[in-house]
């Protein structure tokens, strides 16, 4: 059977899931892990600062170490051959090396009801968000004239029927020569 070996950096435990301040990288290599050890593979995970034996009896380890002063791990080793380093890989990835089939995300049963939720949330919240704007923020009132329908036109700039615009004092005296409108 296919053995994969994780040569880690130092890390406080012995997967780096812990505290307060937890890298993704590492909750996702800690599942795909899993998953591969589900799989029928066997996963060996080795520590600098909790099993530095392991990297000094690895020849290819031990020459990653020289060269780059641990500056590129993580390795990973398929069956004692060097496939990855410096980087975490996905699960795809790591699927590939030992020649399974690329997983397929299962949905499950709570996957569809949180799915489901979330869009009634957000739909809910932009109705809501709506509801208040409308509330809120009044639409534009429309300026009516004595000539033309109500428009966005501003007071203070309402047109007569002679077509040209009237400041304030203009309309007044005109409203007041003509008792009516055109």
């Amino acid at each position: 059977m296919t053995t994969i070996t994780v040569y880690d950096p130092a890390m406080c435990c012995s997967t780096g899931l812990c505290g307060t301040d937890v890298d993704q990288k590492l909750v996702d290599l800690a599942a795909d892990l899993d998953w591969l050890k589900a799989q029928g593979v066997t996963v060996r995970r080795f520590g600098l600062s909790r099993e530095p034996a392991e990297f000094a009896a690895n020849d290819t380890i031990r020459q990653i170490m020289q060269e780059s002063d641990g500056d590129d791990l993580p390795a990973f080793l398929v069956d004692g051959a060097l496939k990855a380093k410096a980087r975490y890989p996905a699960r795809a990835e790591l699927a590939e090396w030992i020649g399974l089939a690329e997983p397929r995300p299962e949905i499950t049963e709570q996957m569809r009801e949180a799915i489901t939720q979330g869009r009634t949330v957000e739909e809910s919240s932009a109705k809501n968000i709506r509801g208040l704007a409308e509330k809120f923020i009044p639409e534009p009132t429309k300026a009516s004239t004595c000539c033309s329908p109500a428009s966005d036109t501003p007071a203070a700039a309402t047109s007569f029927c002679d077509g040209a615009a009237k400041s304030p004092p203009e309309i007044e005296k005109k409203n007041e020569k003509a008792a009516g409108c055109c």
